[in-house]
């Protein structure tokens, strides 16, 4: 690799090459070690960028004898030249679109490797030679280094949950006889892989940080326990199960499962699962085929995979997912089915006492819903009158109730109605006849109770501001469990006994993280206009007494779609951001995610995507305008569809940034519906396939957007991040993008700021992750924004 400095007396070229074949070039002169020794100091007597010898070891190789620079924005790279394809065209509507770097969506091919090793040989020593690194990754692990709880479940007559000791990779699912007893070990998924790139799979949106639960589940009275396995952060997963009791695995083994429901039926003979057929070529999370025909099986304990019942399948629309819920009283099956991810699905079910000879094929399904006009969830049922929270004419959401002995649209009842601002967010029943039900408030959680059979109001279940980010409680059961959380607040688990007269919630854990004084710091909400006058919510982390004179480093994370929203949520390294390299935090709310219902996401999504781009940038105009800080200080993140919101901004808006950083981004608008699962993205983006579709999508596709700005502006330091197990974003987006990028702006004379990629190896999307890639991962990321924005470190 070569770096280039400009120092105020000459140009100093610097080679790095493996051992032994170092050396250094000044002025196409070899330069001794001696002779650079006098470079340096003659660059310190100059007043010149600090220079300082260097060596770091990347990949089992040992890189040394070169000198950096520690003002990155003075620094250039000399980037890979990768081959481009001028022959590949792509026509769409009659309308030609080159399409260079296609070979890079081949992740198995030798040039393919080849590429993705040499961005990491430019990317990886830059991070390395970072005084901030090693400061940054110790703090974290020692600020992570907290002890972390679920909240706990009753399953049978024991309560269960999730602790991890602060630095495990993967949490570890407890079990105690009561909730004063003494909890052992159930599940330790530490064991099955010494790197902890074995996880119980997660699941979640497209990457909000929030609300992840583990396909984990026990049967009705906690005689099995099904849970699935994802190995390097793939959506793939296999499913296994253990008896309960003496906690002995069973030889079931279920594979080629992803994106699934479980659902056990309540004689614990068997299980609701998802699974996609069987293929030719690999299914380990590198493979970029797209998933199509999921289908709805029924598995007996104690049989082979191959003798599952298939019980639902759509081939005349392959693209359908769904989902399967067995009801509180287990008289029924409950299939919800969705084409994308827009919040509507169709609503089928099945008695299941009606099959006299139990599940032996595709069941009788009730059509009950079988449109895609609104979202329908299941809340509980009596009998045949069930409970639905949906957005049916509703955008904010309500429940309703439906008789299946009058199942016309006509007959169903407003249980709840839509409130006026708020979202309904979620819906629990328990103790039989309570609701207790969680609302959105300015994008901060309210919790109610209701009586279940007038949804009359009862009461409110205090909260602090903040974030609901687990619950636990059921019919059956007479107490819940909710965790709340906030950007300065790790986690409090509250405790409610709904069977008392008066039922009040009481602190059952809280956590605190030593070394951290939070009475130090402040959280603040602020409204600001964007491009079309829309008032947008923003959050901001910060110490106590801030100067707004436009000097502080600003960390803006952004998200925008599929009906996601940005709570309030506890980030070891967002604090260690605010505190040691003197940063605020800015969380905006834009349009696309889900913070005031589903006018807010449509506002944000298909032709109407620019909405939330423009109410990001405006984020970013309003810091600079009000002094919290400049352009130059700015750095932005997002992640998947938050990594195409930043690489869209930053075309768009290459002045407004001193830094980006994209990860695991939709890079490829024009493609991006080709690979895995991106087909059901179509419903938040559209699809290139249309041409009023492909009209859109052309303006705003980051691959395609790329230019050299005006003179006397350029690219901000980019860094993007991918790994090579995921499957959900594959690397293609990002590979395609970054060579891009380094082509077109890294050429130009005026590009200083750094333009680079990270490419992880055992990870995915982001669910799964380990302990150990996270704090790593966190540490590069902050690294990078430190070196490019020029930020010290404060002990």
């Amino acid at each position: 690799m070569l770096y280039k400095y400009e120092c105020d007396r000459a140009i100093l070229l610097v080679r790095s090459f493996c051992l032994p074949a170092s050396f250094f070039v000044f002025l196409d002169q070899y330069l001794s070690r001696a002779q650079a020794h006098q470079l340096l100091e003659a660059g310190k007597s100059q007043k010149s960028p600090p220079l300082t010898f260097g060596f770091t070891l990347y990949r089992g190789r040992i890189y040394r004898d070169y000198l950096f620079v520690t003002d990155s924005r003075s620094m250039e790279v000399e980037y890979p030249v990768p081959r481009r394809d001028e022959s590949k065209v792509d026509i769409y509507h009659g309308t030609e679109v080159p399409d260079p770097y296609a070979w890079l969506e081949d992740p198995d091919s030798e040039e393919t490797k080849a590429f993705v090793d040499a961005q990491n040989q430019i990317t990886m020593p830059f991070l390395d030679n970072s005084s901030v690194r090693e400061k940054f990754k110790e703090r974290m692990t020692e600020l992570y280094d907290y002890p972390k709880y679920s909240c706990p479940y009753k399953r049978g007559k024991r309560y269960y949950y999730y602790y991890n000791s602060g630095l495990q990779n993967q949490s570890v699912l407890y079990v105690q006889d009561s909730l004063n007893s003494s909890a052992r070990v159930f599940f330790d998924p530490n064991k099955l892989s010494e790197d902890g790139t074995v996880a119980l799979q997660s699941t979640s949106g497209m990457q909000t940080r929030q609300h992840i639960t583990q396909v984990a589940k026990f049967s009705e009275e906690c005689e099995y326990f099904a849970y699935g396995l994802s190995s390097s952060g793939s959506d793939w997963v296999t499913i296994k199960f253990m008896k309960v009791d003496d906690e002995k695995e069973l030889p079931d083994i279920l594979e080629r499962v992803k994106f699934s429901s479980l659902a056990w039926t309540h004689d614990a003979k068997g299980i609701f699962y998802n699974r996609y057929p069987d293929e030719p070529g690999k299914a380990d999370g590198t493979e970029t085929t797209s998933n199509l025909n999921q289908k709805l099986y029924y598995h007996v304990i104690g049989t082979e995979q191959s003798a599952d019942i298939l019980v639902a399948e759509f081939p005349e629309n392959p693209k359908w997912t769904s989902g399967a819920t067995v009801t509180d009283d287990g008289q029924y099956v409950v299939l919800s089915i969705s084409e994308g991810c827009k919040p509507v699905n169709r609503l089928w079910y099945c008695d299941l006492r009606q099959l006299t000879n139990g599940i032996t094929g595709l069941l009788p399904w009730v059509k009950l819903i079988d449109n895609f006009d609104a979202k329908y969830s299941y809340v509980t049922n009596e009998d045949t009158l069930f409970t639905f929270r949906t957005n049916l004419n509703s955008p904010r959401y309500k429940l309703i109730n439906i008789d299946l002995k009058y199942p016309d649209p006509s007959q169903w009842k407003t249980l709840i109605p839509e409130h006026e601002k708020d979202v309904l967010d979620f819906a629990s029943c328990v103790n039989q006849k309570y609701l207790v039900v969680d609302y959105l408030h300015d994008v901060k959680d309210v919790l109610h109770l209701y009586d279940l059979s007038s949804g009359v109001f009862l009461k409110n279940l205090p909260l602090e501001i903040g974030t609901i980010a687990g619950f636990s409680g059921r019919k059956r059961d007479s107490e819940i469990f909710y965790k709340f959380t906030s950007f300065l607040t790790p986690g409090i688990i509250y405790q409610c006994d709904l069977s008392s007269d008066n039922p009040e919630p009481k602190v059952f854990r809280e956590v605190e993280v030593k070394g951290f004084n939070v009475s130090e710091y402040q959280t603040a909400q602020v409204f600001y206009p964007s491009k079309d006058g829309t008032e947008i919510p923003m959050f901001l982390v910060h110490k106590k007494g801030v100067k707004l004179d436009g000097s502080n480093p600003v960390f803006l994370h952004g998200y925008g779609g599929f009906s996601c929203s940005l709570q309030p949520y506890y980030s070891v390294q967002y604090l260690i951001f605010v505190r040691h390299l003197g940063g605020i935090l800015a969380i905006p709310n834009i349009r696309g995610g889900g913070e005031y219902g589903e006018t807010w996401h449509e506002d944000g999504i298909l032709n109407k995507k620019q909405n939330g781009f423009d109410d990001f940038q405006c984020a970013a105009e309003y810091l600079i305008k009000n002094g919290y800080t400049s352009s130059r200080n700015l750095a932005i993140n997002g992640a998947s569809n938050g990594g195409l919101l930043v690489a869209a901004c930053v075309n768009q808006r290459p002045d407004l940034f001193g830094c980006a950083v994209a990860e695991v981004g939709v890079m490829d608008m024009l493609k991006f519906h080709k690979f895995t699962i991106g087909h059901a993205w179509t419903t938040d983006y559209g699809c290139s396939d249309d041409k009023e579709q492909f009209n859109y999508l052309i303006r705003y596709s980051p691959l395609h957007n790329i230019s050299v700005p005006p003179q006397g502006v350029q690219y901000p330091a980019v860094l993007l991040l991918t790994a090579d197990h995921d499957d959900r974003v594959v690397p293609l987006h990002s590979l395609k993008y970054i060579a891009t990028l380094q082509h077109i702006v890294g050429k130009s004379p005026s590009q200083k700021n750094p333009l680079m990629i990270r490419i992880d190896v055992k990870s995915g999307h982001g669910a799964g992750k380990p302990t150990s890639k996270i704090i790593q991962e966190e540490s590069d990321i902050f690294t990078f924004v430190a070196e490019t924005l020029n930020l010290k470190w404060l002990e």
